[in-house]
């Protein structure tokens, strides 16, 4: 039993670091795509939507043909750095980043539409710049959603299976992850390990739901 913690703490990183790519790459994109007008802007937004609904072996293999080692990204990061990315943990960041990164996105775009654009355009009459305007108005004002986005893409990267077992393997100690754990412990008839890893998975994304539906907007607090 005492093994079963080393994919609880190795999804635990991967997860989080996923996370923290999603909040730099979703909020961005969720507040740009939010507030820009541009030609394709719908065909984007499904772009960047398509993780959600693609089977996660399928965006496996479209991570398999870019960064594996005949892959264009995968070629010229092993060329000029050395850097081989196929069976490593960090493979399993970018799988678990790319499936999760549609929670943070559509929540992040909600979030930043719901905020009235009278009031950001105030900010601009008075003289701030952009960026002030994101920082100082825009996201003081949607942080709710976003982060009800980054609590569900955390959950969602935790439980990632399908893509990371393709792009990351299931080495025990270096890329096996909480889900895969699970299924080498039921496939290996330890049904222990197997009881003790799902009820971990199921505690965590029962409070990190819990946590998420009391932030999304428009909840209000209860009246006493």
């Amino acid at each position: 039993m005492q093994g079963a913690w080393i994919p609880l703490l190795l999804s635990l990183k991967v997860a989080g670091l996923a996370t923290l790519i999603n909040l730099l790459l979703g909020v961005g994109t969720g507040y740009a795509v939010a507030r820009l007008r541009f030609p394709g802007r719908d065909l984007l937004d499904a772009a960047l939507t398509l993780p959600m609904v693609m089977p996660p072996t399928v965006l496996g293999y479209y991570l398999l043909v870019l960064v594996g080692a005949h892959g264009p990204l995968g070629s010229w990061l092993y060329t000029q750095f050395g850097i081989r990315l196929i069976f490593t943990w960090q493979a399993a960041v970018i799988a678990a980043a790319v499936v999760a990164f549609p929670l943070v996105f559509k929540s992040a775009r909600a979030a930043f539409e719901s905020v009235d654009a009278k009031l950001e355009e105030a900010g601009r009459t008075l003289g701030l710049s952009e960026v002030s305007v994101f920082w100082h108005i825009s996201l003081p004002l949607a942080w709710r959603g976003v982060l009800a986005g980054l609590l569900l893409a955390f959950a969602r990267a935790l439980g990632e299976f399908g893509a990371t077992l393709m792009v990351a393997g299931s080495i025990p100690g270096k890329t096996q992850t909480l889900a895969i754990a699970v299924y080498e412990a039921v496939q290996a008839g330890q049904d222990d390990v197997a009881n003790f890893l799902v009820g971990i998975t199921s505690v965590t994304s029962i409070v990190v739901l819990l946590a998420a539906g009391r932030l999304m907007p428009g909840r209000l607090p209860r009246r006493h």
